[in-house]
């Protein structure tokens, strides 16, 4: 059962990534383009927790996935505020 709702956390992040870009190509908003790698990061991170089976997220590299995903959004927040001032 665990891996089937890892699968479709998974799945559910790859799509909202699919969306992000398909908003990326229409606006060209970087902002956008980080969402996506953002939420392709944080399904691949799922993707890492069902494979290796360890679910506490302070042992697992699976944290340093989600890390990144989250620097990369406050990064590109960071910048999106930046330009409009």
């Amino acid at each position: 059962m665990m891996y089937f709702l890892g699968g479709a956390i998974a799945c559910g992040l790859f799509v909202a990534a699919l969306f992000f870009l398909r908003f990326w190509r229409r606006t060209g908003d970087g902002l956008f383009l980080a969402f996506s790698v953002a939420f392709g990061l944080m399904g691949l991170a799922q993707i890492v927790i069902a494979t290796i089976n360890i679910y506490f997220e302070d042992s697992s590299p699976a944290y340093l996935i989600r890390l990144a995903a989250f620097a990369i959004i406050m990064v590109a927040i960071g910048r999106k505020n930046r330009k409009s001032t």
